[in-house]
């Protein structure tokens, strides 16, 4: 075993282990394991300080700092220990340039642990914040964290190839070309992704929002990279595709502030004309009686073909649909009330027969 270790680090690493004092190697060896122990302790003390400290502040600075050092690996802190211990030793340049290229990738690694881990901290903290606010903000937040981790290890990972001696210009411009050809073979794919960020940015909709979409409606539930999923009125749950639900007509009723209600009401032609004059009156004075409503116009419109038609235009100052309902029966009831006291009679369909009888022909003798 001895002999394959001296082989190892002779052959790899170009150190003789023979011609080092043992003096040194127990120094080394004493250097790297306090220096892993103290880092330990330092990384377990801090911990807990700031973990104490975030408990009694609401600023969310100290919990994404507790985060980071929670996130700490402990290879890092055994590669900085062995580092430390190496400083003891004269080593040749190809060991010490062995062991600093393990300590700047373990650090390069280390780095995008920490900084995916903050960009996760800080959009979770933001869509905490905003979504009362802006519903949508979760969904677009989803896919900024999912671009912005892609694009962090990427670069971490172009970094890690550049410390081991790869030409990183010649990959890019390789991957550049092979990025091509597979976005001809996935453009469906990425015609969606496109689609989601442009749902994202411009927000047509957001989560929560009530949607008809072509003869399909519900509320929006979920907005993703590639399909909008949408619970319906009857409970089961549509799936659409981003791009696809780009090019439909949305009507969204998540974006109405207030409700425009037009209802029509017909009387009989045998109505005076007194009473006609006096029903325009009657339909104002029953919207006004309800709260969250603003009157239009209230016209008699038209000859029907049973009935004379009165048109009647008011507002629900609010887009729920029960509230409009609710108000809606409120109407009636006080239109119905009205109309019995004044003795207006409702029209429905009816037919008039005019019958004509001609003289018999009298016969000639």
């Amino acid at each position: 075993m001895n002999e394959r270790i001296t082989a190892f680090f002779g052959e790899y690493l170009r150190l003789d282990l023979s011609d080092r004092p043992v003096e040194l190697w127990l120094l080394a060896i004493t250097v790297t394991i306090v220096t892993y122990l103290a880092l330990r302790m330092i990384m377990s003390l801090a911990g807990r300080r700031l973990d104490a400290i975030a408990q009694r502040t609401s600023t969310p600075i100290d919990d994404g700092i507790v985060s980071l050092i929670r996130k700490t690996r402990w290879w890092l802190l055994a590669l900085v220990a062995i580092f430390a211990g190496s400083l003891s030793l004269e080593l040749p340049d190809r060991g010490r340039a062995v062991i600093y290229s393990a300590l700047v990738i373990a650090f390069l690694i280390q780095f995008g642990i920490w900084a995916s881990t903050a960009l996760r901290f800080t959009l979770d903290h933001y869509r905490q914040r905003q979504l009362k606010k802006d519903p949508g903000s979760v969904t677009a937040l989803n896919a900024i964290g999912w671009v912005g981790t892609l694009l962090l290890w990427l670069a971490v990972l172009l970094l890690i190839l550049d410390n081991l001696g790869f030409d990183v210009t010649a990959l890019i411009a390789g991957l550049g070309v092979g990025g091509i050809a597979v976005a001809l073979a996935v453009q469906n794919i990425l015609g969606d992704l496109f689609a989601s960020l442009s749902i994202l940015i411009d927000k047509p909709f957001v989560v929560g929002d009530f949607l008809i979409i072509d003869d399909y409606m519900g509320s929006v539930e979920h907005v993703g990279l590639k399909t909008t999923r949408v619970r319906s009125l009857s409970g089961e749950q549509l799936v659409f595709s981003n791009s696809d639900l780009l090019k439909s007509r949305l009507r969204n009723y998540g974006r109405m502030y207030e409700r425009r209600v037009a209802f029509t009401i017909g009387v009989t032609y045998q109505t005076p004309r007194e009473k006609l004059k006096e029903i325009p009156g009657i339909l104002r004075a029953a919207i006004e009686a309800q709260e969250h409503t603003r009157f239009d116009r209230a016209h008699f419109a038209s000859y029907g073909d049973f009935s004379l038609n009165f048109e009647t235009v008011y507002y629900v100052l609010g887009p729920d649909y029960n509230l409009y309902m609710d108000i809606q029966q409120a109407i009636n009831l006080v239109i119905h009330e009205q109309f019995e006291k004044e003795g207006i009679e409702f029209a429905y369909p009816t037919q008039t027969l005019l019958l004509r009888r001609d003289d018999p022909v009298t016969a000639s003798s």
